[in-house]
């Protein structure tokens, strides 16, 4: 793999592209379990690969910033990283372009479906939740897992136009010499 030192451009970039999924998150805060963030984390994925972890850090933390640091935070620190390992590996093979829409739809909303279960292991390690707990806290979230999942799938058909839109800028950006 060969190394590629950041430029300005690109922290620039991440930092912005970290601080548009924050503020998402907070703009769909009045429709519940319902963002953009995985739409955004597989725009991410699919335009610049390993380094979309950056934008991805830059919005747990300013999420952390904003709602606190606390044991509820920390789930977030691994809980995105499934989605973006699907779009890495979903990135790397070939995908007849009518399949696309339908399998990044499928993604994100298995992401958001699986997300309370993914959740989980931070309140089973922290408050003692011994197994009858743990799944009945699964169980009780499911309905709005299930409301994350559907408002995944439906975010997930702009993926490609995200992506489309960020080649387009990051064009528009290399023309400047940084």
């Amino acid at each position: 793999m060969k190394s590629r030192k950041m430029k300005i451009v690109d922290m620039s970039t991440f930092a912005l592209l970290g601080g548009i999924m924050f503020v998402s998150q907070l703009a769909m805060l009045g429709i519940p379990n319902v963002t953009l963030l995985s739409a955004l984390t597989a725009a991410f994925t699919l335009n610049y690969r390993e380094r979309a972890l950056v934008p991805l850090y830059v919005y747990i933390i300013l999420y952390g910033m904003f709602y606190g640091f606390t044991m509820w935070w920390l789930p977030y620190l691994y809980i995105w990283l499934p989605l973006w390992l699907s779009f890495m590996v979903a990135g790397k093979i070939k995908i007849p372009q009518k399949a696309q829409v339908p399998l990044y739809m499928a993604l994100c909303g298995l992401h958001g479906l699986s997300f309370g279960a993914m959740y989980s292991p931070v309140p089973l390690l922290i408050s003692g939740f011994d197994f009858k707990e743990l799944a009945a806290w699964i169980l009780a979230g499911l309905p709005f897992d299930i409301a994350h999942a559907l408002g995944n799938i439906a975010s997930g058909v702009l993926v490609i136009p995200l992506c489309k839109l960020l080649k387009t800028l990051d064009n528009h950006t290399s023309l400047y010499k940084y």
